[in-house]
């Protein structure tokens, strides 16, 4: 794979990101400066870590990279959690949310494991 559009982390993060965005769009406007800005960051900043790892010389720039976004990753779980204690999340649709972040982070963690050539312990 030449382009990080073509990865399937990448996608699923990507489409996270355009969720969040509708998502926040919603939340009061008090907010825009604080929970907004930092959750809608955070979640682009995933899709955006790992599409620019892949531009990377190294393999090994690439996994830091990759490790940024589960960084990443884990502060917009954070943030959802905030926006549901805050009830501008319902509780629903925030363990929905953090299902489909799981499956991100899982994903991350192979792409990790596949580039630093070694298998995932069961």
């Amino acid at each position: 794979m030449s382009d990080f559009t073509e990865l399937d982390v990448w996608k699923k993060a990507h489409g996270l990101v355009l969720e969040i965005y509708k998502l926040t769009a919603g939340f009061p406007r008090e907010e825009r400066f604080r929970l907004t800005d930092q959750l809608c960051r955070s979640a682009s900043s995933i899709p955006a870590n790992i599409a620019e790892g892949k531009g990377r010389k190294s393999r090994k720039e690439y996994v830091q990279f990759l490790y940024t976004a589960r960084g990443s990753l884990e502060e917009t779980r954070y943030h959802l959690i905030l926006a549901r204690d805050l009830v501008y999340l319902a509780p629903a649709h925030s363990t929905e949310l953090m299902e489909r972040y799981d499956e991100v982070g899982r994903m991350l963690n192979g792409l990790i494991n596949s580039l630093k050539g070694r298998t995932p312990n069961a």
